[in-house]
């Protein structure tokens, strides 16, 4: 969503998100339409999807709002009555009769239904089970048994007319070691850009080599949880080192940064190129 964001809105922060955890009781729907006239508390209240808010993010090149319901399955019934008549009219009417128009509006929801049975589809069953290769049909098969098991679960949790007004089904697959390795190197264009940001005072250079990669790539991958683990393990493996290089002075302004891994170790170790010596690790030595 941020990235759709970022290239439409050319703002990654342009998303109404509303986080359907919040709203598993009928009551709590006020809090997205307002109180309706003669409830106590009714001026004091403000729409969270009135017409203003979903106007923020207008530009003048793209009047276009991005709307986000996460984990639509955890939101009571009451919220998917009001998704009913937004995704059929476009149109959704507020507790003091307000209209608010979704004709320029996106809207996304998103769902973890289906992960379990998606996930017992990649791990070897018990018994006389035989691992096949790893060829373009069986990649092509295995995508198409993944989508009709995360579709099904959608339409055990859904009633049929909610399912019928969506205009397209995504099913997004575990992610692979080559989407990982791409993963990665994002994650580390965005550390790069936080010193750039952050250390105002202090800019240095960081160059992260293969070796470090592949350590992240290893501490990072779990089939169960897909890349938050990987943004986990830079934040403590090599943001948070960082930090401290920082912080205690081990790092000056204009030092080039070499971030590698010695096999076997628990930790990445961190150079300076200028000097040749190591600025942290477990021991300090010569590179």
């Amino acid at each position: 969503m941020e990235a759709t964001a970022q290239s439409l809105l050319t703002n990654s922060r342009a998303v109404i998100k509303i986080d359907c955890a919040e709203f598993q009781h009928s009551h709590e729907i006020a809090e997205l339409i307002g109180s309706p006239p003669g409830y106590l508390g009714h001026r004091e209240t403000h729409a969270l999807l009135s017409q203003e808010m979903l106007n923020q993010y207008h530009t003048e090149k793209l009047k276009l709002s991005l709307v986000l319901f996460d984990e639509i399955e955890k939101a009571s019934d009451a919220l998917w009555n009001l998704l009913l008549g937004i995704l059929d009219k476009a149109t959704l009417t507020l507790g003091d009769n307000r209209k608010v128009d979704f004709s320029s509006a996106m809207i996304f929801l998103t769902s973890n239904l289906g992960a379990a049975e998606m996930s017992s589809l990649l791990t070897p069953r018990l018994g006389f089970y035989v691992e096949q290769p790893p060829d373009a049909a069986n990649k092509a098969k295995l995508s198409a048994r993944m989508s009709s098991a995360g579709i099904a679960a959608a339409r055990r949790r859904f009633t049929p007319e909610f399912m019928n007004r969506l205009d397209h089904i995504v099913v997004f697959k575990s992610l692979g070691e080559a989407e990982l390795r791409q993963i990665v190197d994002v994650e580390l264009d965005m550390v790069r850009q936080r010193i750039e940001t952050v250390a105002v005072g202090c800019p240095f250079l960081i160059n992260v080599t293969p070796s470090a990669k592949e350590f992240l790539l290893l501490e990072g991958t779990d089939v169960r949880y897909g890349a938050r683990p990987l943004k986990r393990a830079i934040e403590r493996l090599l943001v948070q080192p960082l930090s401290n290089l920082l912080a205690t002075g081990q790092i000056r302004r204009g030092d080039r940064v070499r971030v590698s891994h010695a096999e076997g170790s628990p930790v990445l170790t961190f150079y300076r190129d200028s000097d040749a010596l190591a600025a942290w690790g477990t021991s300090l030595a010569a590179a």
